[in-house]
């Protein structure tokens, strides 16, 4: 069998000139190599922390319906800043004739799965009905507002119906990135939430997978509920409307370890303050680069309860639905036409022009970024040239109250997390 050994240096270019002046192959002192199955990487890795690693549940197995966001191929035709804008376009867009459509909305030549006719042929076929206007989480706190029929190939490139379907309905959602897009970056960040279908680019790494927390029952002809994205139970049952897209091995797990019954929205939460401990992020750092991640769950029944709570909290403040927003650290101040020219930060205030800001900004939270993106600066930059309306000013300064309070939060969670491992 091959062997295989590694070695490598870091500094200048002339330090690495002088190295290999003085090395050769016979008198490098090699490391060896032991690729362990899935991906057999060429690096060393922490074999002991892999193993115990690899032993917890990976959230693509503990949430088995899922998808990566909606690929609408035509940002600029699909998705709208309010209800009346997106109803207005698509109404338009819809009766004009093909060409003049392609024109007047720079849409530019077709696509092999987005062509201008099938996409006016299915708003159409759905009747233009305003009961399809929803709202779409485009970034990490931008909610904006599309038209959605869930019809592959139509208005929408790839609308990824198996998955938001449920999210039509009151439901929650886990965005999760997978590290392996990322280049040069050793923080895992692409993590957030969402009650709304989710777009593609969510994060700017390589897109995300959406995990619904609940799945919703179609009914058949008979009437009879059925799930047809998933085997987790008998196809005889009668199902109620909805049914937690959680695996049932795992709610038995639980039941055994805690001696009690757990809710779904317990073990989503408890998964959600994981994911956001920076504890756990350090120290598998090199495995969430390449892969999904995977949770460490807890024996501790408390420990599980208290991290859930906090995975709630958070979970809130990134809805933007804490009561902790009441009273926001940031306030709009100056005069002016509230219009976004070049957004800049100092002195923890951040300018949108000449004359207006919004202050107490501090540089941690400036600086915080989710699934790459600086959100603080992200959300600004999408508005350039537009004028911020009342509702979209109060939004910014809860979306920089949520990211102190996350700050302190992860502090928090982590105090915790450093318990879980023991007990697990």
């Amino acid at each position: 069998m091959s062997k295989i050994y590694h070695f490598e240096i870091f500094g200048l270019r002339e330090e690495k000139y002088d190295w290999l002046d003085k090395h050769n192959i016979k008198n490098v002192k090699w490391n060896k190599l032991q690729p362990k199955s899935g991906f057999y990487l060429f690096i060393p890795q922490d074999v002991k922390l892999q193993s115990k690693y690899q032993k917890f549940e990976k959230i693509t197995d503990i949430f088995p319906v899922n998808s990566v966001g909606i690929v609408t191929a035509r940002d600029g035709l699909t998705i709208g800043w309010t209800e009346n804008e997106i109803w207005n376009r698509i109404w338009n867009f819809a009766r004009l004739e093909k060409e003049l459509a392609r024109q007047t909305y720079q849409l530019g030549k077709d696509a092999r799965d987005w062509k201008v006719e099938l996409a006016q042929k299915d708003l159409k076929e759905s009747g233009l009905d305003k009961k399809n206007l929803t709202e779409i989480l485009y970034r990490p706190f931008d909610v904006r507002y599309t038209y959605y029929t869930g019809k592959s190939r139509g208005f929408h490139c790839m609308p990824r119906g198996e998955v938001m379907q449920h999210l039509m309905k009151k439901n929650i959602a886990l965005c999760v990135g997978r590290q392996s897009a990322v280049i040069g970056s050793d923080n895992y960040d692409i993590v957030f939430i969402s009650e709304n279908i989710v777009d593609l680019n969510l994060f700017r790494r390589g897109g995300e997978i959406v995990f619904p927390l609940y799945i919703y029952a179609a009914k058949n002809s008979k009437g009879i509920g059925t799930y047809s994205q998933m085997m987790l139970f008998e196809p005889e049952v009668k199902y109620k409307s909805k049914q937690p897209n959680i695996i049932p091995e795992l709610f038995a797990e639980l039941k055994e370890n805690f001696k009690r019954k757990i809710t779904p929205e317990e073990i989503f939460y408890y998964i959600y303050a994981v994911l956001y401990s920076n504890t756990y992020r350090t120290k598998y750092a090199e495995f969430l680069k390449i892969d999904f991640p995977r949770i460490p769950f807890t024996k501790d029944y408390n420990l599980f309860i208290r991290l859930g709570k906090l995975g709630k909290q958070l979970a809130d403040l990134h809805l933007l639905k804490s009561k902790e927003l009441e009273n926001t650290i940031s306030k709009f101040q100056g005069e002016g036409n509230n219009k976004v020219e070049k957004p800049k930060y100092e002195d923890e205030k951040v300018r949108i022009n000449k004359t207006q800001y919004f202050d107490g900004i501090k540089e941690e939270v400036w600086q915080y970024q989710i699934g790459g993106y600086q959100v603080c600066a992200k959300w600004l930059k999408d508005r350039k040239e537009r004028t911020l309306t009342l509702n979209e000013i109060r939004t910014y300064c809860k979306i920089v109250t949520a990211l102190s309070k996350t700050i302190e939060l992860q502090k928090e969670i982590d105090v915790y997390f450093e318990n879980v491992e023991k007990t697990v």
